[in-house]
């Protein structure tokens, strides 16, 4: 579990199926990470659940810690493809604009130094995901390569370990 000032991220889990699809079935949300039927989520969810207990990292329920209320994901998620840690966030449409994303991607991405071996991280934003964009430049990302994700191009964005946590 990961707590900072205003929220509690942790481990998704099957369990989440629910509030996962409803995250996804919102078009101002998946136009950029796409939507799942509940049987995609299932896999998803249990992907995610096997990554955490093979790797010790995955996505994170992403709560606000005044209500609970799930607002949505965030965290590392290895990429076999590209050998390389990705961290990814996606809110509810209605928690965007108050600092959350990068709230928790921040928290992740210490987390994620303080846990891992890995040297950077990185962030796979889609054309046009200005908001993502910003998230990433916020947190110290730079444009890496161009790339495609899922049959979608991408800009890889990376973050380098600091030096301090070499």
């Amino acid at each position: 579990m990961i707590e900072t000032e205003r929220l509690l991220l942790r481990p998704l889990r099957v369990e989440d199926v629910d509030v996962f699809v409803a995250l996804h079935e919102d078009e101002r949300v998946n136009q950029f990470v796409g939507a799942y039927s509940r049987q995609q989520a299932l896999e998803r969810l249990e992907l995610i659940e096997r990554q955490w207990a093979e790797r010790g990292h995955g996505l994170c329920a992403v709560e606000l810690k005044s209500s609970g209320e799930f607002i949505g994901r965030c965290g590392l998620n290895f990429w076999e493809v590209f050998e390389e840690v990705e961290l990814g966030w996606t809110l509810k449409a209605e928690a965007w604009g108050r600092g959350y994303a990068t709230e928790a991607a921040r928290a992740c991405t210490e987390w994620g130094f303080a846990a891992l071996d890995s040297d950077y991280f990185t962030a796979m934003i889609r054309p046009g995901n200005t908001a993502s964009v910003r998230v990433a430049e916020r947190l110290g990302f730079t444009p890496l390569r161009e790339d495609e994700l899922l049959g979608n191009p991408v800009t890889v964005y990376s973050l380098n370990r600091p030096s301090a946590l070499v």
